[in-house]
């Protein structure tokens, strides 16, 4: 596999309850969000699955805290990675039903993906840190 390859699409891990919710969930979007829908299908299908118990602290679940770099823009972000009704960008939470939400999940620190924003353009996401704390209200 090419380095560019990896980049693409790293092992991802998922937690079994989160993969059943995200799929319905991007079932049911498929209509209003085509891209992210099959996106995040994607991701689903090639994901390792856990018990909640047995997934690694480093890996980006639902809620988890992710700080990661945009290469393209060379900016770093720091979101909490929610579900469409708790997302509120300028409080710091992303919807998981975004392209960048759909890219994050089931990565871990120090992966990185090459993952296309809502117009189309790939861009490299490096994820920092990886955290379980809530971000403060």
């Amino acid at each position: 596999m090419t380095k560019t390859k990896a980049a693409r699409r790293p092992p991802i891990h998922m937690i079994d309850s989160e993969a059943d919710i995200l799929a319905d969930l991007a079932t049911s979007a498929a209509t209003r969000l085509p891209q992210v829908s099959q996106l995040l299908l994607e991701e689903l299908g090639r994901a390792t699955i856990h018990k909640a118990d047995r997934i690694p602290a480093d890996i980006v679940t639902m809620h988890s805290v992710v700080q990661f770099t945009d290469a393209a823009s060379g900016k770093e972000h720091r979101y909490q990675l929610v579900y469409p009704k708790d997302a509120d960008i300028a409080e710091g939470r992303i919807s998981i039903l975004t392209p960048v939400g759909a890219g994050l999940i089931g990565l871990r620190a120090g992966q990185s993906i090459l993952w296309p924003d809502r117009d189309g353009h790939e861009r490299l996401l490096t994820i920092a840190t990886v955290s379980r704390e809530p971000l403060p209200a």
